[in-house]
């Protein structure tokens, strides 16, 4: 298996890269100075990953090679020099691996992750062997089964539907497990013990599974120990949690000889439950923690050891990098062996009585005797010590004395199994974990398999907490109560600008007899637990050694715990199951950490540039005068075995020969070690940049901790400082806490980007990514300390300070960021607090500077030269704003008073004044005293002690360029106020000017450099509150200006609630708008929105009033004027209604429709002044039509009234409803009554008259039928609407019909297309492709013709399908009247006629404006021929076809041009009228339809009188002939049924005639083959064939729809063709309805 053909020394003949340098390395004795090996390989390292005895190599290219010993590869020893190249990840990108002890793993781009080496604990996910598998001699069946390549191990989410696939971004591996982390941060685990944070009593657990107790929560990173885990994970925000106070007294507990504090109190219930959160079952024989001891290597003796030491004789300089890898895994003795095995032989045993047990507990005795030996030669030990063997073989924890009944007493010193097992070990002072009969019992049968009736799944089962909730009872839950109230403000802050987080925690899980947990006790934990300790401390990195732990601040310093035994923790303190910092030199920022088996790492910042290396821990040759490693017992202190004064971490002199370091990488014995070589400037630009943000964040940390914190907690700092100056001080505070958190980030993102600068970006540098946050966050705290030394807060606050800080000010100078101050030199808050603004120039000059390593062309180049500029700016503006600031305290210091202080602002500088009578105003007094004030927003004039503040965003400047007065003099301009002031010299002109125009520039959002005199802009957005007299008095506006008026797009409020928003013209509000005016009286607002002008309502707009009612049409001067419809809203509870028309002046005049909801009656008719007067129509909801006069809202004078039955009475009204006089009333069965009437309508009427019942056989009396006609009262048609139309021209800028310029008028349609656009921002994709193709102006004065009438066409179509262009707008409004008319009550058959009529007169008016529109549009009946086209590109087409469409004639009509656009709009009402109408001939007709559709067809063609020869003999049926019998029914002419049934789904008359036309075709077609080819019809044939196919076509309101035909269609039609064809029809339904014999 041999895999090295693609080895990276063999490409470019040991080529060596600038990037990625491998060194790797051994400890070594002290005395003796340590040798790294720099390894020489081709391409560059991305990263590195060290296993006990072996390690992995990430090269460049995603490409993958092992070194060291490969036991999973039959003991295969591989050089580092010459890795082996994993070829099946040769083609998978891989983009991450990690080594576990004797495992390896990978991560693909893709997210997948690959496993191998050891699988004996379900490491590498593999449950089955293959052909990349073997089991080791001698344990086929049970022993270790090794991966010998790399296998695919899936990560499925299955709790979703359907299961998805896991995309992992991170792998850690330990002994026996591993963690990935997913791009959800989430942690999956799998292997086996309890460090896999899974609630289960299986092992392993060969498929990942989710660490639920951490869901929810968003895991940052994650790192693996030997049998432990540790995750970073990002704090919640703070949330309610509730607990039980009683429980929490009653069950305070507390882990061996570790008193809790108080607020560790948890909540238990019946069940056991571990105080530290930890679940576990009752302690009963028979019954206890499952656990498995997993395979593991074989001891090594001291003589045979893979490592150095004075016994082997061997000295260090002699020893190789290479021994650890290449020896060492063979060297097991057989004592160790045997044992090993001995466990595994009695693995199954059940140990029924007590001499088992008894030798049991003698081999682990002898296990711990040997262990003692091998430590006593080797300082180290950690992957063989017992405790390490047994730490999660007695999962229980012990409790206070309240709870010693409930959980076993196993941590008693006078236990008897534990004094045995001490003396027969004959370890001095080596803690053993005690161990009682039935614990023992209880783990072995635990490795049987035989789970107890109450195991830790089901207990843990029953308080299962949601997703992010901690366990009940866990102190991670208690925890939650602590958080401040800034984490949710700052995690919403992470997720927003992509930084690293710094309100983080870490927690912990798995084993824990070392205490490298750090939860102050060495109980094991099944499930992840909060280290408290670690809470606030902002921890950015993890990092996890065999048995002990670490933790990197942002602050760059290190917390470590767990096992010391070779002072790897870097400090001594007691004791060493809690976290405690690293004892490291001050100036030491470490910013990468890495564990080992027995060491740590420590990558630094040192005093240049360059990183340098700490390390801490063991080393292969004894320290003189060393004592041996002792173990302490539970809850002591763990001694290191070097002096006080040795245990700092250790300076490794050789990194600076290594270069610029960027990762440090740590395993078994080995240390390695990623550097790069300072190419052009630009890994040094990097590290310095990094470097200083390190240094610089401490700096504010220290001056937060020190300075600000207690100043801001002291009791007395409100009233010391004074109310303003105290409010700008909490302001400063609070800035300079984000302008910290966000340097702890930025630092903690460029130490992550050192760690993989090799296959990083620059371009995603967080200065370049996020360079508005960084702007922002800078400016705010300039801002800040500005406003705060301008109140004059600095010299209040340096006597607090002296107060406050008292006998610790010696330090106070220590915290200049650049200790240029001395100890003795006074305080100098000021330039304290501005030193942050140094950083900004050194983010400028380290951007220049690593933008010179770029071509100038490449997008590195320009995003560096982007951000250089950005930040050399920013750096250069807020020194200017820091000048301004002092300027502008010197000048409050020199014109301290009443008179002055009230200018006196925190935001506000000075930028120039003309104490000197520099300036002073025209034509002033001689003994008068004006003084100008330039503040950075307002220009002040103070005469005497009066100010007069005129804002710079609202002001105008320009210089009076009259030379025949000799005065140096400007005009400035305001919104209320105009005024000339003259300047003493030409330079004081121009200083002024200059001023003025940077000033204003600066206020408009303008840099304020550069500005030339005269040029600021005439045309702004600005906010301004009015003072003076006027409509706009005491309002503010916000919005568009135009030389000192308001113009443009503004919203305006006034004091009383008033507020209009919209656009102004002049000073007015002119164009669209929205406007507020709150009614007192009902508590509410009236609101409109639409058209202004001159600054009154006019135009078209919406008006709703505080009562409810609702206007929408139009106004003039505020008043409704011409078209509107009026509709009361939901607040008029006495009547309802709806009124529609015209209005004049705010009143009802002229025709209108007004529909009286309540009473279910309908107006149409004219108005004057609010009244019904004149000609009108009236119908009710019970049928009863009334058309006549009225005068002054009552019916009036002659009239007629018609009832539902067709009773009908004409004569003389009084009042409404109300008869009085002459009159006639006829009945519905043809008697009348002629007389003098009286009485109401509805209560009864009296008659003096004469009765008449005609004769059968006497002619109709022409005089009587003439007064009972409808129609002789109602308004004419061309009269009803007339307000919509005028409004129509109005739109097009005519002054009425046809009396404008047609041009005007089609500038008009393209502004009202072009301003919809712009303000509708809630268009549909349709609609604004649809307005876009409006907006070009068709040809409109070219003649007409065939084709350009059909260009006409389509455009209408368009501008008629929306209602921002004037003809939608027309279109639209016709629709809605017409509705309103004939809809509800209006449906009456009575007002058919009316409905007709009013669809004309539409069409008439209509075609009138299209005509106006295009002036080469003929008059009605001309015929337009077509001109010749040119050639077509269509070859295909039939020269049939051409002939037909140059033959082609139009004739212009308002019908064919208008009607199919008008016409399927109206179609419902309209139709329902003809229905109405034809009600009663429908009946008739429809029940003959039925009774001869039962008929089969040859019966019913011969009941018709067709001809035999016409009948069908036969019929297809899907291609198939089939032959038509007696019985057939609906099998003759279904083509010619099937077409004349689709007049139904038509609209207009010309497509209802086309039905028919095609009808007869069909039926010509079905003929044809039974008849002569040159045959000809005639009516006596035709009629009977076309009555049966009327018949079978079952046609509903046929009737109907043959009027609506007759009424509408083109008059060009009537006697042609067409018209035949539709006589032919209406013979057919009077045939059909009439005759009974058909």
């Amino acid at each position: 298996m041999e895999n090295r053909v693609d080895n990276p020394l063999d490409e470019e003949d040991l080529a060596s890269p600038d990037r990625g340098l491998l060194h790797i390395w051994q400890p070594e004795g002290h005395s003796v100075q340590l040798c790294p090996d720099r390894v020489l390989l081709s391409k560059p390292v991305l990263q590195v990953a060290l296993g006990e005895h072996h390690g992995l190599l990430l090269i460049q290219g995603g490409l993958v090679y092992s070194f060291g010993e490969l036991s999973w590869r039959h003991g295969q020893r591989v050089p580092v020099e010459g890795p082996l190249l994993e070829i099946s990840l040769v083609r998978r990108t891989v983009v991450r691996v990690a080594a576990g002890s004797f495992h390896c793993g990978a991560v693909t781009e893709q997210g997948s992750v690959y496993m191998w080496g050891e699988n004996s604990a379900g490491q590498c996910g593999l449950n089955k062997r293959g052909g990349a598998t073997y089991s080791t001699a001698g344990q086929a069946d049970k022993g270790p089964v090794f991966v010998a390549e790399p296998c695919p191990v899936s990560v499925v989410d299955s709790e979703v539907v359907p299961p998805v696939a896991v995309r992992v971004i991170d792998l850690a591996c330990g002994r026996e497990h591993n963690l990935a982390l997913s791009a959800q941060n989430e942690v999956w685990a799998w292997g086996s013990g309890c460090q896999l944070g899974l609630v289960t009593t299986t092992f392993p657990v060969w498929k990942p599974h989710k660490v639920e107790h951490l869901a929810g929560r968003h895991v940052i990173q994650v790192a693996c120990g030997a049998f432990h885990s540790l995750a970073l994970v990002r704090r919640l925000p703070p949330q309610s949690f509730t607990t039980q106070r009683a429980s929490e007294q009653r069950e305070q507990s507390q882990s061996p000889r570790y008193l809790l504090t108080p607020e560790d109190s948890f909540v238990v219930d019946d069940t056991h439950y571990c105080p530290l959160g930890v679940e576990l079952p009752e302690v009963s024989p028979g019954k206890g923690c499952p656990r498995r001891s997993s395979p593991r290597r074989r001891l090594q003796t001291a003589g045979k050891s893979g490592t150095s030491s004075p016994a082997s004789g061997s000295s260090p300089c002699q020893s190789s990098i290479h021994s650890q890898f290449e020896a060492g895994g063979d060297t097991q003795t057989d004592g160790s062996s045997a044992s090993s095995s001995g466990r595994r032989t009695n693995r199954n045993s059940a140990f029924p009585d007590g001499l088992e047990l008894q030798a049991l507990l003698q081999r682990l005795s002898s296990q711990s005797t040997e262990e003692r030996d091998i430590n006593h030669n080797t300082a180290a030990g950690d992957n063989t010590s017992l405790s390490s063997h047994t730490s999660d073989e007695s999962c229980l924890s012990s409790t206070s004395e309240v709870s010693v009944d409930q959980f076993a007493p196993c941590y008693k010193d006078e236990s008897p199994v534990k004094r045995q097992i001490n003396e027969s070990s004959g370890v001095s002072g080596h803690y053993l974990p005690a161990v009682c009969v039935e614990e023992v019992r209880v783990c072995l049968e635990g490795e049987r398999k035989i789970s107890s009736p109450i195991d830790i799944n089901q207990a843990a089962n029953r308080r299962l907490s949601l997703p992010g909730t901690p366990t009940y009872g866990s102190p991670c839950g208690r925890r939650l109560k602590d958080c401040r109230s800034s984490s949710a403000g700052r995690i919403l802050e992470e997720a927003a600008d992509g930084l690293p987080a710094l309100e983080t925690e870490v927690w912990s899980w798995g084993r824990g007899t070392e205490g490298q947990l750090g939860h102050g006790d060495q109980l094991a934990r099944l499930q992840p637990l909060c280290i408290k300790r670690l809470t606030g401390e902002e921890v950015i990195k993890v990092a996890a050694g065999s048995h002990h732990s670490l933790a990197l601040t942002a602050l760059c310093q290190v917390y470590s715990w767990g096992s010391n035994l070779c002072g790897q923790l870097g400090h001594d303190n007691n004791p060493v199951l809690v976290p405690h910092l690293a004892k490291l030199s001050d100036g030491v920022r470490v910013w990468d950490v890495c564990g080992g088996q027995s060491h740590s790492l420590f990558l630094s910042d040192g005093d240049c540039v360059q990183p340098i290396l700490f390390y801490c821990g063991q080393q292969q040759g004894p320290h003189p005068g060393s004592i041996q490693s002792q173990r302490s017992l539970p809850g002591q202190s763990q001694r290191s075995p070097s002096r006080l004064d040795d245990v700092r971490p250790m300076l490794l002199p050789f990194c600076m020969d290594m270069g610029y370091i960027s990762s440090v990488c740590s395993g078994g014995q080995s240390c390695a070690a990623l550097s790069d070589h300072n190419i052009m400037g630009f890994i040094s630009a990097i590290h310095e940049l990094a470097s200083r943000e390190r240094r610089f964040y401490c700096w504010l940390s220290s001056v937060g901790k020190l300075l600000l914190t207690p100043l801001r907690n002291k009791e007395n700092i409100y009233t010391s400082l004074g109310e303003s100056c105290a409010l700008r001080f909490f302001s400063l505070c609070e800035s300079f806490v984000r302008l910290t958190a966000l340097i702890g980030r930025h630092s903690a993102s460029l130490s992550s980007f050192l760690r993989g600068v090799q296959g990083r970006d620059v371009t995603s540098l967080a200065l370049l990514m996020h360079t508005e946050h960084f702007v922002n966050t800078y400016k705010e705290y300039c801002s800040a300390v500005g406003n705060f030394q301008v109140m004059g807060g600095f010299q209040s606050l340096n006597k607090v300070a002296l107060d406050c800080l008292g006998p610790q000010q010696s330090w106070f100078a220590q915290l200049t960021y650049d200790g240029s101050a001395s100890a003795d030199a006074p305080a100098d808050l000021v330039s304290l607090l501005y030193q942050p603004l140094q950083q900004l120039h050194q983010y400028s000059r380290v951007l220049l500077k690593t933008e010179a390593c770029y071509d100038v062309k490449t997008t590195e180049y320009l995003s560096l030269h982007q951000g250089f500029c950005q930040y050399e700016s920013l750096s250069s503006s807020q020194l200017r704003r820091m000048k301004e600031a002092e300027i502008t305290f010197a000048f409050w210091q020199a014109h301290s008073g009443k008179t002055t202080e009230i200018l006196r602002l925190p935001q506000r500088r000075v930028l120039c004044e003309s104490s000197n009578r520099s300036l002073t105003l025209q034509n002033a007094g001689r003994f008068s005293n004006h003084w100008f004030i330039l503040f950075n927003d307002a220009l002040v004039h103070t005469q005497s002690s009066t100010h007069h503040i005129y804002p710079l965003s609202s002001l105008w400047v320009k210089p009076v360029t009259d030379s025949s007065s000799g005065l140096h003099a400007m005009k400035i301009t305001c919104p209320e106020e105009s005024f000339t002031v003259v300047a003493s010299t030409p330079q004081e002109k121009n200083k002024w000017l200059r001023a003025l125009n940077q000033a204003v520039d600066q206020v408009l959002g303008g840099g304020g450099q550069g500005s030339s005199p005269g040029t600021t802009a005439i045309s702004r957005m600005a906010s301004y509150a009015f003072t003076g007299e006027g409509r706009f008095k005491d309002a503010k506006y916000t919005g568009g200006w135009l030389a000192g008026r308001v113009h443009g797009r503004g919203t305006m409020k006034w004091p009383d609630g008033r507020t209009y928003c919209g656009n102004f013209k002049n000073g007015q509000e002119d164009g669209y708008g929205e406007c507020l005016v709150p009614n007192k009286v009902l508590n509410k607002a009236d609101s409109y929105s639409g058209q202004w002008r001159d600054g009154k309502i006019r135009g078209f707009g919406k008006y709703k009033y505080a009562s409810g009612e609702v206007y929408e049409g139009c106004f003039y001067d505020g008043q409704r004027h011409g078209y509107g419809m009026l509709s009361s809203g939901k607040l008029a509870r006495t009547s309802s209604s709806v009124f529609i028309g015209q209005w004049v002046h705010d009143k009802k005049t002229g025709y209108g429709v007004y529909d009286d909801i309540t009473r279910g009656e309908k107006y149409m008719g004219l108005w004057l002044d609010d009244q019904r007067h004149g000609s009108a129509v009236v119908v009710t909801q019970y049928g009863v039509y009334y058309e006549g006069s009225f005068k002054d809202n009552k019916m009036v004078g002659a009239g007629l009234l018609v009832s539902e039955d067709d009773t009908a009475f004409h004569g003389e009204f009084s009042d409404d409803w109300a008869v009085n006089g002459k009159g006639l009333l006829s009945l519905a069965n043809g008697d009348s009554l002629e007389g003098q009437f009286s009485g109401e309508w509805a209560a009864g009427l009296k008659v003096i008259g004469t009765y008449f019942k005609p004769p059968p056989d006497e002619p109709e009396n022409k005089d009587r039928t003439s007064l009972l006609r409808l129609g002789q009262y109602v308004v004419t048609a061309d009269q009803r609407w007339i307000c919509v139309f005028d409004e129509c021209w109005s739109r097009l800028g005519c002054s009425a019909v046809g009396r404008g310029e047609r041009s005007t008028a089609w500038d008009n349609i393209a502004i009202a297309i072009a301003s919809a656009r712009q303000h509708s921002t809630d268009l549909s994709r349709s609609h604004t492709k649809l307005l876009e193709s409006l907006e070009c102006i068709p040809q409109h004065e070219e003649p007409v013709t065939a084709t350009n009438y059909e260009n006409i066409r389509r455009y209408l179509t368009k501008a008629c399908e929306t209602p921002l262009h004037p003809l939608g707008w027309l279109m639209e409004t016709l629709v809605t009247v017409y509705r309103m008319t004939f809809v509800g009550v209006g449906s009456n058959r009575r007002l058919l006629k009316q409905a007709v009529q009013e669809i004309q007169a539409y069409l008439k008016h209509f075609f009138t404006v299209v005509r106006f529109l295009f002036s080469g549009l003929p008059d009605e009946g001309v015929v337009l021929t077509n001109t010749p086209a040119l050639p077509s590109s269509n070859a295909h087409n039939t020269n049939k076809h051409n002939t037909a469409e140059q033959c082609r004639v139009v004739v212009v009509s308002c019908s064919s041009l208008l009607l199919p656009l008008l016409l399927p709009r109206l179609y419902p009402p309209l139709f329902t009228l003809y229905c109405l109408q034809e009600e009663q001939e429908e009946v008739q007709y429809w029940e003959r339809i039925l009774r001869l559709n039962k008929l089969p067809d040859q019966s019913l063609l011969s009941s018709l009188g067709v001809k035999e020869k016409f009948w069908p003999m036969s019929m297809s049926v899907l291609g198939e002939k089939k032959q038509i019998v007696s019985s057939s029914r609906d099998a003759c002419f279904v083509s010619a049924v099937e077409t004349l049934q689709q007049i139904s789904t038509t609209f207009t008359p010309s497509d209802k005639l086309q039905v028919i036309q095609r009808t007869f075709e069909e039926l010509t077609q079905e003929v044809k083959p039974m008849l002569n080819s040159d045959f000809l019809w005639c009516m006596d044939d035709l009629f009977p064939l076309f009555l049966y196919v009327v018949l079978r076509a079952r046609i509903r309101n046929l009737g109907a729809e043959v009027s609506l035909i007759e009424d509408l269609m083109d008059p060009n039609f009537q006697h042609g063709e067409l018209g035949l064809m539709l006589t032919t029809l209406k013979a057919c339904f009077f045939q059909i309805q009439q005759e009974s014999n058909v």
